[in-house]
């Protein structure tokens, strides 16, 4: 059983593995991304349209590489929800950045729930707002 000072341990370094991912979207390196996920990884979108749950590093890739070719943008952790299992975080965070198709602004805030096995992400649960997304898809 992990004490409290491991425990606090273990959690800084999986929202580190975190910030490794989102500064790695921020320079649109999907690769450096996905190295912080495991091989069967999935992801949920359940405010995409529509609703999405990608299973796997390769389904997830395939849906990020296009995302982040038009979505141009860095994420900032505005707020850490510490769980009771110390391999589930509770993140809030905002983007900043921009559409290369439009040109336009792009700023949204999401709570993301994050899961860790082996210190990678294994499961991450992502609610956002799709209409910031859609005004700035907007020709």
């Amino acid at each position: 059983m992990a004490t409290g000072s491991q425990e606090r341990s273990q959690r800084e370094e999986r929202l580190e593995v975190v910030r490794r991912a989102f500064a790695a979207v921020g320079a649109g390196d999907v690769e450096a991304q996905l190295a912080s996920f495991t091989d069967d990884a999935v992801l949920e979108m359940p405010y995409a349209d529509p609703p999405a749950r990608l299973e796997g590093k390769d389904v997830i890739r395939a849906r990020l590489v296009p995302a982040l070719e038009t979505f141009r943008f860095t994420l900032e952790i505005t707020d850490v929800h510490e769980c009771t299992d110390a391999d589930t975080l509770i993140l809030e965070y905002a983007s900043d950045g921009r559409v290369t198709t439009t040109g336009r602004s792009y700023r949204n805030s999401y709570v993301g729930i994050f899961r860790f096995r082996d210190d990678l992400v294994c499961f991450q649960r992502e609610y956002y707002n799709p209409v910031p997304a859609q005004k700035a898809l907007a020709g």
